[in-house]
């Protein structure tokens, strides 16, 4: 009999507060890896910014796939696996890849690195998801300043 692959579950929402729940990725997740030729490895799920690398869970699961612990890494979507930009995509499943783990998007079928479109595509939607963040962060700045004119409608000095 073939030994099954080797599943590792990555989910991420970006927050801790309660407003996202990483459950909904989880749930289609597990049930995409039960087949009979995966198993699930792990599981790693961090509530924190794509954006930034040092997630505790993103760490963890490296460090795992150094030590060989799983085949092949299994996200919902690849800007719930990094928010960072082209580079760093690339370098991150490059990383994989030398270790002998393949990536795959659940929800983009032609994110999988099965080939130099999947190349292409992940290059084009590590640039969209890392403009998405910026866009949420000048949201974010925006909603803080639109706050402080509620409180000072015309803009007048605080004397």
């Amino acid at each position: 009999m073939e030994r099954k692959i080797r599943t590792a579950i990555y989910a991420r929402v970006s927050t801790s507060d309660g407003r996202q729940e990483a459950e909904n990725q989880l749930a289609q997740l597990r049930q995409f890896a039960e087949s009979p030729t995966w198993e699930t490895a792990a599981e790693y799920i961090d509530h924190d910014s794509g954006g930034r690398a040092d997630r505790a869970e993103f760490r963890r699961m490296f460090a795992d796939a150094a030590q060989r612990r799983f085949d092949l890494v299994l996200v919902w979507a690849l800007d719930r696996f990094t928010r960072e930009g082209v580079a760093e995509t690339f370098e991150y499943i490059k990383r994989l890849n030398s270790q002998g783990v393949q990536f795959v998007s659940f929800t983009e079928e032609h994110f999988r690195m099965t080939g130099p479109a999947g190349e292409l595509m992940i290059a084009v939607a590590a640039w969209i998801a890392k403009q998405e963040r910026t866009r949420i962060s000048e949201r974010v700045r925006g909603g803080v300043k639109s706050g402080d004119r509620a409180r000072n409608p015309v803009g007048q000095a605080h004397w």
